[in-house]
């Protein structure tokens, strides 16, 4: 359910929307001053299960081998250490990922050391679509599909907890944001160029072509117009 706070903001009063709402700190520097964030969560954790069984499954055999003194010491430390190294990918691959729903935009993030990510402001949203498997449905994880207008076209997301959730907020949330762009004369193309730029200005702030006082000047000014 969402947060109660929220649901006012965004018109969602008494409406349950199975999604999971944590405090994983999105930089606010990259909200707008009105958005709100509706939803924010990482890929299910089903996305690692693979590199999960495979270390343990690693770590079992090495165990044997250990106890059987089969392999040399040294040999069994590069085993372990390659272990270790699975898992850690998998771990760092879903701490590093996030997905964000706000009041304007849905938004994608991944990496650490080497970032990428994407938005879609929600009124150039025309459809949303999930797909799970039968795997997918026991463990509420799944796909998500949004059709876009303009050059965003459609973009997939994997392993997204509680699709059918998910596919439900962006619907409400989009409709509510259709619904404040009519009553205050706003147009739609403008909306979405705007957050166009505030992403470009964030990627060469985190690039560190732009200081701070920099990026908050020009964000500044891109939100007055």
């Amino acid at each position: 359910m969402l947060d109660a706070g929220i649901c006012t903001r965004l018109g969602l009063r008494g409406r349950d929307v199975i999604v999971t709402l944590q405090a994983m700190g999105y930089p606010e520097r990259l909200l707008s001053d009105d958005e709100v964030i509706a939803s924010e969560f990482r890929p299910h954790w089903s996305s690692i299960l693979r590199e999960i069984l495979l270390a343990t499954l690693a770590f079992v055999l090495i165990g044997l081998l250990a106890a059987n003194d089969l392999l040399p010491a040294w040999l069994l430390l590069v085993l372990v250490i390659a272990a270790i190294a699975l898992i850690a990918r998998g771990l760092t691959t879903w701490f590093t990922t996030i997905h964000v729903v706000t009041n304007e935009r849905v938004v994608y993030r991944a990496g650490w050391i080497s970032k990428r990510g994407k938005e879609i402001p929600l009124e150039v949203i025309n459809d949303v679509a999930f797909k799970q498997s039968v795997f997918e449905r026991v463990f509420r994880t799944g796909d998500l599909m949004i059709e876009s207008a303009g050059t965003h076209g459609q973009t997939r997301y994997r392993d997204i907890p509680d699709p059918e959730g998910v596919q439900s907020l962006i619907y409400d949330v989009r409709e509510t944001r259709m619904a404040d762009m009519r009553s205050s004369g706003t147009s739609p193309a403008h909306a979405e160029s705007a957050a166009s730029q505030l992403e470009t200005m964030s990627r060469l702030h985190d690039q560190g072509k732009l200081t701070a006082q920099e990026f908050d000047d020009q964000k500044r000014k891109l939100l007055e117009e």
